[in-house]
């Protein structure tokens, strides 16, 4: 409790950090995955849909460590991206953790959609609505099961080490998010900052979590 309240600026500095992390691969995953989710709800028929719906089951439960490795040999100095010296970066970190989100937001979003009573596309195309019309009261109707994959996500990308432990690097000052100075406190002996800094993780998933509940439950009204 001491360490918590002394608002140590290192301390602030880990958990600004993985916000920023966090934050950015979810804003990611979110304005990417849910067009697409929606997009495959909605299509009757979706090209090679044998092989593409599976792989998006897959990676939802996609190891973060094997993410973080394909993303270490991609941005490494011998990978494809290696020009951009985005190893041991936020920005490695961000593109690490969008991938390990992408697939939960893109699945949880599908699966949502689908359930919608499928009369309901019928009436609103026969009432003359447009495409976007009709995507907008499709996701107003699955409003709630696109929130849980947003927690979801956001739930699995702020809980995970490998992938930024492998791309990041876990430096002090640059790098070094909750989850790795977790690890990294705890193999040092140190559990009453790795205590500390635990509460702060699941405080911040509290947090997230009570928003997005508030939120959609505001929406119902």
């Amino acid at each position: 409790m001491n360490t918590l309240l002394e608002l140590d600026p290192a301390l602030l500095e880990i958990v600004g950090l993985t916000l920023h992390v966090s934050g950015g691969a979810l804003a990611f995953a979110v304005v990417i995955g849910i067009p697409v989710g929606v997009a495959m709800g909605l299509s009757r028929r979706i090209p090679a849909a044998g092989c593409v719906v599976p792989v998006i089951y897959t990676g939802m439960g996609l190891p973060p460590v094997l993410v973080g490795l394909f993303v270490y040999l991609f941005v490494s100095n011998q990978g494809p991206l290696g020009n951009l010296r985005w190893l041991f970066t936020p920005t490695a970190m961000i593109l690490a953790q969008t991938i390990i989100a992408l697939p939960l937001v893109v699945g949880l979003t599908l699966t949502a959609v689908q359930a919608v009573d499928p009369m309901l596309p019928l009436q609103i195309r026969a009432l003359g609505a447009t495409r976007w019309q009709l995507a907008w009261t499709i996701l107003a109707e699955a409003r709630a099961g696109i929130f849980a994959a947003i927690v979801a996500a956001f739930g699995g990308i702020i809980s995970e080490v490998g992938a930024v432990m492998l791309v990041g690097g876990n430096i002090e000052g640059e790098t070094r998010v909750l989850t790795t100075a977790i690890v990294l406190e705890t193999r040092k002996g140190n559990f009453a900052l790795a205590l500390a800094l635990g509460l702060i993780l699941l405080a911040l998933a509290f947090w997230a979590n009570f928003s997005m509940y508030k939120f959609q439950t505001r929406g119902d009204k």
